[in-house]
């Protein structure tokens, strides 16, 4: 049996039973008993019969001492002397140490009750990898019920029964000598349960007899529901994990694998299927995304951000001034020949790029327990990606690959509530984890999904498409849905006729995805009813449909050649009509900048009404990157849309004081853009009629080199993609 002292490393600092009681001030003696016998009585008749799956010994233990307390509060409580001390309620009859102690065993009732009801009521599989954490609390309390008897006044308390004070005498004695006790056999399971991770990660799958001899016969999770229920919880203490806790969160993630191979390996899929198949209502989902963070879109916290792109760190690097950027952004601004620091602008004393692990270790936590993706960037050095707190172990990993095995055999071969499950699991699957969304679609799942995508089954067709969505985060995965003949089709008539928002609006992100590779842009654009679903989702949609199409057709817009196919679709009818709503407004402006470069898609833009005004409603209310996008537009329209579309910008009243404003406190690409656009007035034969008033400012901007037109995409138009696409 481990020692104490060995043991106190491997516990929780904080206990699950740790919680903000207050001792009572205010009763008097006979009242304090009266309570402390009422709260003893119901820990012993709720919890002496209770059946436990772990901590047999140990909770009975706690709870016949509570049952020795109990005695002696119940004949304190019924004996003479309390009914003396009810009439003499000036002074106390208890003597003032015992008091003291029954106030402290206030605090120790209350956290047994809470331990007993966390042993009682916790995964079984949790308590099993808790197991010496959780005796450490057992003694914890026996040790302090320990020290309060050594305390109590028992021979002052003059009229207690013989009887009575034997037992308590007994229960002092035995107190004493209580040691730390891990039930051997409680032990051999969790040893197994760490004997079977140990199979998996050894590349090798562990003997189905022995899991199910293990989880029917030895924890009694016998069906699917028991088995998932295991799932959910262990993914909530993923999401919890304090870094303190053992076991680590790498090794949770490896268990949770186990759990769900062992699910499907031994209770295959038919108990999931009632509520999943033709014609039933969708279950709640559970799990690391809430229904609430799947609908909204996240803000994420300012520390976390590159200062330069203003996007979710993906691999945050300190520089010699000691700011931090992301790698990519700092690495092309000194590539670009900078020698200072874009924030505080002082000189590099030299141009290492130091890893800041500490705060990637922190954005990985806020990613995971917001559902939010963070796959390393393919790039990224190997000691970098190495030290990824939660980057999953070998067992995980093959755990997950037998996992996804059966579960694209399911979906070849299974009934149609089974296959809406396995879309379902794979979805799940595929959620975090670049590894995962690799060996998912090299077993061959993205045929089998594309079949569930013309579902008539609304809960099959929208775990597929979001499956699909999942997968193509994965670059190499792009070409295998792209390559697979009729994919894109269906991700398109998801888009058009899916049976559910989230199955259309996820539809929308997939292709989003899809086109981050330049040369799917015209492919997807092409696609019959591509184009005019996006343009009616970004009108007609939720906001977080709105936010999947405007990126979509922001993406598609970065291609030249779909510039008439936009038009003809009605994208840009929709795109202006973006301009006012807040979160997708700036992606508007971004596309519109791009299509208005050529002179069809200047015209097509000038003719909307709204345009000129909302990119100025933009320039005086909307964020930096959108002032910055708006003025971009304005700038590119009047270049492409001829003197018509320049004179309708020129004449816009309230122009001359924002271009002024955004001159000297604009970003530098804002800026650049405000004095480009200013050297295009001064030509109009208006120019000084509207805007004498720039003249300082102009004088400034034409004199600059910064006023050139920019020939590369990343300076003319800024949009945040860093996490546009969620992971549900």
């Amino acid at each position: 049996m481990a020692t104490a002292a060995i043991f106190s490393s491997l516990r929780r600092r904080r206990s699950p039973s740790l919680e903000a009681f207050l001792a009572p001030v205010d009763l008097t003696d006979v009242a304090l008993v009266q309570t402390l016998a009422t709260i003893s009585n119901d820990l012993v008749s709720k919890f002496s019969d209770k059946c436990y799956n772990f901590q047999r010994k140990n909770s009975r233990a706690l709870i016949r001492k509570i049952e020795v307390f109990l005695v002696l509060l119940d004949y304190l409580k019924d004996s003479t002397y309390t009914t003396k001390s009810a009439s003499a309620s000036a002074s106390s009859t208890l003597p003032s140490t015992a008091l003291l102690c029954f106030k402290e065993l206030y605090l120790l009732l209350y956290r047994s009750k809470i331990l007993l009801h966390y042993c009682a009521k916790s995964s079984k599989l949790w308590l099993l990898l808790q197991n010496h954490s959780i005796s450490g609390h057992f003694h914890d309390l026996s040790q302090e019920i320990s020290t309060l008897l050594d305390v109590f006044p028992l021979k002052d308390v003059v009229e207690l029964s013989d009887d009575v004070r034997e037992q308590v005498e007994l229960l002092q004695r035995q107190a004493r000598r209580s040691r730390l006790f891990i039930d051997k056999n409680d032990e051999s399971l969790r040893i197994r349960f760490f004997d079977f991770l140990d199979v998996f990660e050894k590349g090798e799958a562990p003997n189905s007899e022995e899991l199910r001899s293990f989880f029917v016969g030895s924890l009694g999770i016998k069906d699917a529901k028991s088995c998932r229920v295991e799932i959910e919880f262990l993914e909530e203490q993923i999401v919890n994990h304090e870094g303190d806790v053992e076991p680590t969160v790498s090794v949770l993630n490896g268990f949770v694998a186990l759990t769900r191979y062992c699910r499907f390996l031994l209770f295959g899929f038919e108990e999931d299927e009632v509520g999943l198949g033709f014609g039933c209502g969708r279950r709640p989902r559970k799990g690391l995304i809430t229904q609430e963070i799947a609908e909204t879109f996240i803000t994420v916290p300012k520390d976390f951000c590159c200062p330069i792109s203003l996007d979710l760190m993906r691999d945050p690097v300190i520089i010699s001034t000691g700011q931090t950027y992301e790698r990519s952004s700092i690495a092309r601004w000194i590539e670009e020949g900078h020698c200072n620091c874009p924030k505080t602008g002082q000189m590099l004393v030299h141009n290492r790029l130091v890893p800041n692990r500490a705060l990637r270790s922190l954005i990985m936590q806020w990613c995971i327990a917001h559902g939010v993706p963070l796959d390393p960037p393919e790039t990224m050095d190997a000691s970098t990606e190495g030290f990824a707190a939660a980057a999953p172990t070998r067992a995980a990993l093959e755990a997950n690959r037998a996992t996804a095995a059966i579960l694209i055999q399911q979906l070849a071969n299974g009934s149609d509530g089974g296959m809406t499950v396995a879309a379902r699991e794979i979805r799940l699957l595929a959620k975090t984890g670049r590894e995962n969304r690799a060996f998912i679609a090299e077993a061959g799942a993205i045929p089998h999904l594309r079949k569930l995508l013309l579902s008539v089954n609304p809960v099959a067709q929208e775990n597929s498409v979001t499956a699909m969505l999942n997968l193509s985060i994965y670059d190499k995965n792009k070409s295998r849905i792209m390559d697979e003949e009729g994919c894109l089709g269906s991700i398109v008539e998801v888009l058009r006729f899916g049976h559910t928002t989230e199955a259309r609006e996820n539809a929308a992100a997939t292709l989003f995805s899809l086109s981050a590779v330049h040369d799917y842009k015209k492919r997807i654009a092409d696609e019959g009813g591509a184009v005019e679903a996006l343009a009616g989702l970004l009108r007609d949609g939720t906001p977080r449909g709105k936010k999947d199409a405007v990126t979509a057709l922001f993406n598609l817009s970065t291609h030249t050649d779909n510039c008439v196919r936009m038009i003809e679709a009605g994208a840009v009818t929709a795109l202006v009509g973006a301009l006012g709503i807040e979160g997708v407004a700036e992606e508007a402006a971004g596309a519109l900048a791009l299509i208005v470069r050529q002179p069809v898609g200047a015209e097509a833009v000038g003719k909307e009404e709204m345009t000129v005004a909302g990119l100025i409603a933009m320039m005086r209310c909307g964020t930096p990157r959108g002032k910055e996008n708006a003025v971009a537009a304005l700038l590119e329209l009047c270049r492409s849309g001829g003197t018509a579309a320049t004179e309708r910008v020129v004449k816009s009243p309230m122009l001359a004081g924002l271009l002024q404003t955004l001159l000297f406190t604009g970003t530098k690409r804002a800026r650049r853009k405000a004095a480009s656009l200013a050297r295009v007035f001064q030509r109009c034969e208006n120019a000084a009629l509207h805007f004498g008033g720039l003249g300082v400012g102009y004088a400034f901007a034409g004199n600059s080199a910064a006023a050139n037109r920019d020939s590369s995409f990343a300076g003319d138009v800024s949009v945040p993609m860093s996490i546009s696409v969620p992971v549900l």
